[in-house]
């Protein structure tokens, strides 16, 4: 059987540091048979030749921009059976502009809500919370969460927009505090599925830091949703 390949396409804001983020991974993909090509533009995602012969795309971009013909082309990969796979912005918030790709993704980021004000100091941990990651019904009975237990995290707590078309494996709940404007707890997908085409999509919103993404739990989680995305895994 010939090796799989991926692609791991990688850049945007530089907050989210891609390239070691995307490093960690690297030698997981590897030791499960994947050539790995990495590339710092998502231009690739254009190249139908290229595409034609990947297995799965990983991907961190935060939010940056994607042309017309790049985003067809993954769209087209996806639709064809290639597999697509990230976690936090660099896939639930990438190309904001982007309707299609938006569309593909089935979810995306909103906002992260802060600590009180008076605990603000104006660096990124204002939107560092404690909070859980609940696996819903449906998680703890899929190959990707099966066998994790509900777990905290103490980083940025994403909301999300979604549809309908995604499979929730994980959520997490923002509570209601007296100093943000909504009334009522609001509960968004943190670990998600969908399907796509013959293609399979797999996002999980943790992973803003690279303390985070070792994380046992969310590590695995990775893991775990890139063998699952891959078009081999999926045949």
């Amino acid at each position: 059987m010939s090796a799989r390949r991926a692609l791991v396409v990688r850049g945007g804001w530089a907050g989210h540091s891609p390239v070691e983020a995307t490093d960690l991974f690297l030698p997981f993909l590897e030791s499960h048979g994947f050539v790995v090509r990495v590339e710092e533009s998502n231009e690739v995602y254009a190249d139908e030749a290229v595409m034609e012969e990947v297995d799965l795309v990983v991907q961190s971009v935060t939010m940056s921009e994607i042309s017309r013909e790049a985003s067809r082309g993954l769209r087209k990969a996806v639709e064809r059976g290639t597999g697509l796979a990230g976690w936090h912005g660099g896939i639930a918030d990438s190309y904001r502009n982007d309707a299609d790709y938006l569309q593909l993704i089935g979810g995306q980021f909103a906002t992260h809500p802060s600590k009180h004000p008076d605990r603000c100091g104006g660096d990124e941990t204002d939107n560092f919370l404690p909070y859980t990651v609940d696996l819903t019904e449906l998680g703890r009975g899929h190959e990707i969460t099966a066998g994790i237990e509900d777990f905290t995290l103490d980083t940025e707590q994403y909301w999300v927009l979604h549809d309908d078309l995604i499979d929730v494996l994980a959520t997490t709940t923002h509570p209601v505090q007296p100093y943000h404007p909504w009334h009522r707890p609001i509960t968004s997908p943190a670990v998600w599925t969908r399907l796509w085409g013959a293609g399979r999509v797999f996002v999980a919103t943790p992973g803003h830091s690279l303390e985070v993404l070792r994380d046992d739990s969310v590590r695995t989680i990775i893991e775990r949703g890139m063998l699952w995305a891959s078009r081999t895994e999926s045949a």
